[in-house]
């Protein structure tokens, strides 16, 4: 542990020069994390938290698993890092193998590359030029197809098609045109909805969309099940099924972005499995390595991938990569993330933790200023109203969710919200005893934040 006078420097030097994302420096309050076992996590000071966000949704076995500590150290005694361009590894083609036997039927192929965002590009630039060499080719098929308050990255492409306007709206000039259908929420629905079936209601929408424009529309992407970064927006059941269907009869390529909800967080392997969709593709990210190294991937099927072979002088090449593609150390460390699934049953364990965090859920839902409780699996989000009857929000600038996470942290849980949504996020590997006192810690930020005026 850091002396009192380096304690003193990282924070300024954290405070001063690291700039930090999706924060502002102005009101940042420097939390420097040292080390981490399990799920907890020990700050400069000593201080220990539960990390109640598995590291920003990426860890899943928990922190300094003796197994995938192994597999890195290991990796290094061969090689750090072989390009992908023209060249392979055997960590990358043994991954790649195993991603296309656990993945949803069809897909038999991986592009690897760095980050979610990443993947979202990959996927979004393999869509476009599929139309423009595929046997019967469809130039005019240049739009792309997405939900409001949609998040699926940060570069210029997975912005495009993403919808929460406070991220996006400073870059709409860079942006390109995309079709926008309404976010399928189950809490805040349209007043013309309230006589439909709510998934009837949504698909008819994207009908509409698709018989309107089907024949220009590249590819429509979503997140299965639940939309997060949108605050944890939980979709009715069968909405991904129909979309399924609709982008099939439409000739329309389905990207479901996995990249939040995938490796186990839902409560099997993929969210697809749940409604028992393959998509065109597929794209893979934070948990792939456990949480340990930035690794992503972009899974396709033979059709899109056969639209790219040919000799070089056909520019049928997918021009596209990352220079720590295929990284041998991040591949190694995925491997053995899927090995620890194996071993320890990782999705086995999962029904009485889901069960224990719905029931705590239920308890924490009859606060007089939780509005809703969205759950899929072990994701949550706990949205905070001023008023329950007309689902009046707060005013955004009291940062009323910001509040229940610094008094969570207060008790020793790590937290961040989406706005006034409380997210519970942690690892697979959580324990009953930890999901507790997270429950314990969310109910009494919201009780001394709602109800007690702090």
């Amino acid at each position: 542990m850091p002396d009192e006078q380096e304690k003193s420097l990282l924070r300024t030097w954290d405070r001063t020069i690291y700039w930090h994302a999706f924060t502002q420096m102005a009101d940042y309050d420097p939390l420097i994390i040292e080390r981490a076992e399990g799920c907890r996590l020990w700050d400069i000071d000593g201080r220990e938290y539960i990390d109640g966000v598995a590291s920003l949704w990426c860890n899943v076995h928990g922190h300094h698993h003796p197994v995938l500590d192994a597999a890195i150290r290991e990796q290094l005694q061969r090689v750090a890092h072989v390009t992908s361009l023209g060249a392979s590894n055997p960590a990358a083609i043994r991954l790649a193998k195993r991603l296309v036997d656990l993945a949803p039927a069809g897909l038999g192929h991986v592009f690897f590359s760095d980050s979610g965002a990443a993947a979202v590009e990959v996927a979004i630039k393999i869509a476009f030029q599929f139309w423009r060499q595929c046997s019967d080719p469809r130039p005019r098929k240049t739009l792309y197809a997405a939900l409001g308050d949609a998040y699926h990255g940060d570069t210029l492409g997975a912005v495009s098609v993403g919808g929460v306007d406070r991220f996006n709206a400073v870059f709409q000039p860079l942006l390109f045109e995309v079709r926008r259908l309404p976010c399928p929420d189950t809490y805040r629905t349209p007043p013309e909805s309230a006589s439909r079936d709510l998934t009837d209601f949504y698909l008819s929408q994207a009908e509409e969309l698709f018989r309107r424009e089907g024949d220009r529309i590249a590819a429509m992407i979503v997140e299965p099940l639940m939309q997060c970064a949108a605050g944890m927006i939980a979709h009715p059941p069968g909405y991904l099924r129909g979309i399924r269907e609709l982008t099939r009869k439409y000739e329309i390529l389905l990207i479901a972005d996995e990249v939040a909800v995938g490796f186990g967080r839902t409560g099997t392997m993929f969210a697809c499995e749940q409604e028992s969709v393959s998509p065109d593709l597929l794209c893979l990210g934070k948990g792939i390595t456990g949480g340990y190294l930035p690794v992503a991937a972009t899974l396709t099927t033979d059709a899109v991938y056969d639209a790219f072979l040919g000799d070089y002088a056909s520019l049928r090449t997918f021009f596209h990569g990352h220079t720590y593609g295929g990284n041998p150390l991040g591949c190694a460390v995925a491997l053995a993330n899927l090995d620890v699934f194996e071993q320890e049953k990782t999705l086995k364990t999962l029904p009485p933790k889901v069960t224990r965090l719905r029931e705590r859920l239920e308890r924490i839902a009859e606060r007089p200023h939780v509005g809703s409780v969205r759950q899929r699996g072990l994701i949550a989000g706990v949205e905070l109203v001023r008023d329950r009857g007309t689902k009046e929000p707060y005013p955004w600038t009291e940062c009323r969710g910001w509040k229940v996470c610094q008094i969570a942290r207060e008790c020793g849980v790590f937290l961040r919200p989406l706005g006034d949504v409380v997210v519970i996020f942690p690892p697979p590997a959580i324990s009953l005893e930890e999901l507790d006192r997270i429950c314990d810690a969310v109910e009494a930020g919201i009780r001394r934040v709602t109800e007690e005026g702090e």
